[in-house]
């Protein structure tokens, strides 16, 4: 006998298997939509900065030329959010002191806010230095120099985020400048002095960077962790070694970070900082001794006392990178600015308040859209990191930059804090195998299993390395051949 089915079980059923392929495709539809999110947001953001600059500008002479540079100075301002930013994050990312949303909405607050609260008034149209102005002070040759640049950096950078290299955005820049002054002036165009101190910084910067890191991770290591009671000895040094952040930061703010609302000399910022450390000290001891009441005796209660002066510290990071780097995404398209309404390759120009917004916004969207990839790179995967390892690192970073100050040597933030993580992890591996005698014998194990049980990851440090190295030659390459080709496309004109 036939069983007879139900003609509306028989739909319902139907219907479920309809709805279970559209929820396949909805499914399917989001997994390969996503990855266009970021690019699809950067290329909106892109054609606003467009629109915003075609109202700003007007009916007049060289419009279309500043509406494409403000898109490539934009472009430039992503980039550098995406690339650059990693380096005062990710440590406090990695050692879990906050999350990568709360990083990325502090990063996203102080960036902006230092970029247009302290971002650099006037910038060298030049970069500095790199290239003599009379050597391109042809209105036509300095805007396509200027364009080619900007636009090189960028690319360069836009590849190395995707590599997975922070790299120098500074250099970064240099490199392009040099190469489209090259292009357009020749060699003797070039200061070579001031590119031979900025390769020397290739070297200065992670070199300083690791060696302050490492010795303030010994110092923790002997005062805090590796005591019988580590908690007594928390309550008497974490409040030290606050104030000596809160001092250390407070000099670097004053030095660096506001110099656009008020200016100090070196002398004035470090009795800033000594006023605002001291005092700082005192404050903190109750707040750690009562922060510490009941806490087991391990290391992983100290990270806890590390974890808020970590994000503090990240936090004005952050706000210092804003008002210094958004120079090397605004500078050139400031210069191009002044050179179109008819001032010329002049030696320094203002940056307009519309201009910098582009740069702050820029750097912002990009930390945002693209930073995840570098942030977890920085924090996590060179050497691991707790919150104890990040704060040597973020306290190298504005240590080292005082005192290249000081001593007039042009170094990299980018590379000070690369240079800090590994001189962190490198110290990490030498302490345990010589200090705690913890080297076991290896030998017998491949060359691969080797490297990988080491602290810091070799492949990272190769790979950083190598990008470092090539970052000014390869800007300036790429440069040199973009001037030659908008002077084609253009006949000069």
């Amino acid at each position: 006998m036939t069983q007879r089915v139900d003609p509306e079980a028989r739909a319902i059923k139907t219907l479920d298997k309809d709805l279970r392929r559209i929820g396949l495709m909805e499914q399917a539809l989001v997994f390969t939509a996503r990855p266009l999110v970021g690019p699809g947001m950067a290329l909106a953001f892109l054609v606003l900065v467009g629109l915003v600059t075609t109202a700003v500008m007007g009916a007049q002479p060289g419009t279309v030329i500043v509406v494409a540079a403000a898109m490539i100075g934009g472009y430039m301002a992503l980039n550098i959010g995406a690339n650059d930013v990693a380096n005062n994050m990710g440590p406090a990312v990695g050692s879990k002191a906050v999350t990568l949303a709360g990083a990325l909405a502090i990063a996203a607050v102080c960036e902006t806010a230092g970029a247009l609260l302290a971002g650099g008034d006037v910038v060298r149209t030049v970069s500095r230095g790199i290239i003599a102005p009379e050597a391109v002070a042809d209105p036509r040759y300095f805007v396509w120099a200027m364009m080619a640049a900007l636009l090189a950096g960028a690319l360069w950078i836009n590849l190395a985020t995707w590599l997975g290299a922070p790299v120098s955005t500074t250099h970064s820049i240099v490199g392009g400048v040099m190469g489209a002054g090259i292009a357009a002036a020749g060699f003797a165009a070039v200061n070579w002095p001031t590119m031979g101190a900025i390769a020397a910084s290739w070297v200065i910067s992670p070199v300083l960077g690791g060696m302050v890191a490492a010795i303030f991770l010994a110092i923790i290591n002997s005062r805090i962790i590796y005591r019988e009671d580590k908690i007594a000895a928390a309550r008497v040094w974490v409040p030290i070694l606050i104030g000596v952040m809160g001092g250390v930061f407070a000099t670097y703010m004053a030095l660096k970070g506001i110099s656009r609302i008020v200016s100090f000399s070196l002398g004035q910022s470090v009795l800033i900082g000594i006023a605002v450390g001291m005092p700082l000290v005192l404050l903190m001891r109750p707040v750690i001794r009562r922060q510490s009441e009941g806490m087991e005796n391990r290391n992983k209660s100290l990270k806890e006392l590390f974890a808020i002066p970590l994000v503090f510290s990240a936090a004005l990071l952050s706000f210092a990178h804003g008002a210094n780097d958004v120079a090397n995404a605004v500078g050139p398209l400031a210069a191009i600015v002044h050179a179109v309404q008819g001032g010329g390759a002049a030696e320094a120009v203002t940056i307009p308040l519309w201009v910098m917004v582009i740069g702050a916004l820029g750097l912002s969207f990009g930390l945002v859209l693209f930073g995840p990839k570098l942030i977890s790179i920085v924090g996590s995967e060179i050497t691991r990191l707790n919150a104890m390892r990040a704060y040597c690192v973020a306290l190298s970073a504005a240590v080292v930059v005082i005192i290249a100050s000081w001593l007039g040597l042009p170094v990299s933030s980018t590379h000070i804090a690369i240079g800090g993580i590994f001189g962190v992890g490198f110290y990490r591996e030498w302490y345990h195998e010589r200090v705690l005698k913890e080297n076991r014998d290896l030998s017998a194990l491949p060359v691969e299993e080797r490297t990988r049980r080491k602290v810091v990851r070799r492949a990272h440090f190769l790979t950083i390395l190598a990008a470092w190295v090539i970052t000014v030659p390869v800007a300036a390459v790429l440069s040199g051949v973009l001037f030659l080709l908008l002077v084609l496309m253009t006949g000069g004109a």
